[in-house]
């Protein structure tokens, strides 16, 4: 080969070079401007849960955050009945309001959450004058007013409902909560169809915890199966995915999913958080009324996590992507509760003043490395 002809091979090998490196950065570059909403657009809406700093606007910062990587939204508190009717028949409606304002000038999935739950229900609700618990006709108009008066106002425009909560307890009964003593069972059928005549368009779910305990997943199952031959509609089952770094395992968790969309429903991870600290007792669940005295050794992380746990965190998250993404045809929705770690309720319970690291964003609202690692499995 003569030298001339080299010295052409060599020109054309290092322009091809920086030709392929070129593409493989400006690849890398715009995999790295893509957002979470971006990436998952084609598998499933990516949602967070919303506060009232944040709905009000007040805390611009991560509203930049939540305008930026989620199209989906849900209220933390605003629309459960003790917030939107503390007193019978007095209504407040601003906080929710603008909440749903929110999402629609966002261009938004909007949740409502949640119409009927035992925990933080206004008192009077089930109590009469005399301070008695009221008869079953009172209690079940109580919920069809209140029911058709919040669906009611946001019909058409909140397009999912988490009608009940948590009803069924992790072995599989009925909580005996004051709905179930009052009312007994027919008090989620009535529910359902109270929401459904205020909305027939909206999609209607059920949501608990721990979803992946065997005896709980066997008494959503047959609830909703019940439901069904009832002929009432139930679009769809609610998973809050409050997971710890070693419980649930991915297994239960994916025998879940598959037992509940095999009920012809659609599968949504409601309230998805990742606590790395360590819990005071066994099968607490995602109890709001556990309490627990605060000890410095179940504050181990109040100064930053070490690396070991922040890898296994790293890990544990893209896990619970993976099986989400395995599962895109029967997982709708995807939903974190909170936006930053400084936001997330996991920080007050079941124990008040710890510093827990759930979220995919820090306090600073910078998006974790998971993040980036779950854009790149998305796009896989």
């Amino acid at each position: 080969m003569k030298r001339q002809d080299i010295l052409i091979g060599s020109i054309i090998t290092m322009l091809c070079t920086v030709i392929f490196s070129g593409a493989f950065v400006v690849k890398e570059e715009v995999a790295s401007e893509l957002k979470l909403k971006d990436a998952l657009k084609d598998k499933f809406y990516i949602g967070t849960a919303l506060n009232t700093q944040q709905i009000l606007g007040k805390d611009a910062a991560t509203v930049g955050v939540v305008k930026e990587n989620f199209n989906a939204i849900v209220a933390e508190n605003c629309m459960k009945s003790g917030m939107i009717q503390p007193r019978e028949g007095e209504f407040r409606f601003d906080l929710a309001d603008q909440f749903v304002a929110f999402g629609e000038k966002n261009d938004m999935l909007i949740n409502g959450h949640t119409l009927i739950w035992h925990s933080q229900a206004p008192r009077w609700f089930f109590k009469d004058s005399q301070g008695n618990d009221v008869s079953r006709d009172v209690l079940i108009s109580r919920m069809r007013n209140h029911i058709h008066t919040l669906v009611g106002r946001y019909k058409g425009r909140v397009h999912t409902w988490d009608v009940v909560n948590e009803a069924i307890m992790d072995d599989g009964s009925w909580r005996k909560s004051k709905f179930y003593e009052i009312i007994g069972e027919d008090f989620v059928q009535l529910a359902f169809q109270f929401a459904h005549e205020a909305d027939p368009e909206a999609k209607l779910y059920y949501n608990d915890y721990s979803m992946s305990n065997a005896g709980k997943r066997a008494g959503v199952v047959a609830m909703v199966k019940d439901l069904q031959q009832r002929g009432v509609q139930i679009d769809g089952i609610g998973m809050q995915g409050h997971i710890g770094l070693s419980h649930p395992t991915i297994e239960e968790f994916e025998k879940s999913i598959l037992a509940f969309s095999g009920l012809g429903v659609e599968v949504v991870i409601t309230e998805l958080d990742l606590t790395v600290l360590p819990s005071p007792g066994q099968n607490v669940g995602a109890d709001v009324s556990a309490s627990f005295e605060y000890q410095q050794k179940m504050n181990p992380y109040a100064n930053g996590l070490p690396d070991s746990v922040g890898e296994a965190f790293h890990k544990r998250y893209l896990d619970f992507f993976k099986l989400f993404i395995k599962h895109q045809d029967k997982i709708t929705r995807v939903t974190l509760w909170g936006v930053n770690d400084g936001d997330s309720w996991r920080n007050g319970w079941p124990i008040r003043g710890r510093t827990d690291y759930p979220l995919l964003f820090d306090r600073a609202n910078k998006p974790k490395p998971v993040v980036s690692d779950i854009i790149q499995l998305a796009q896989q």
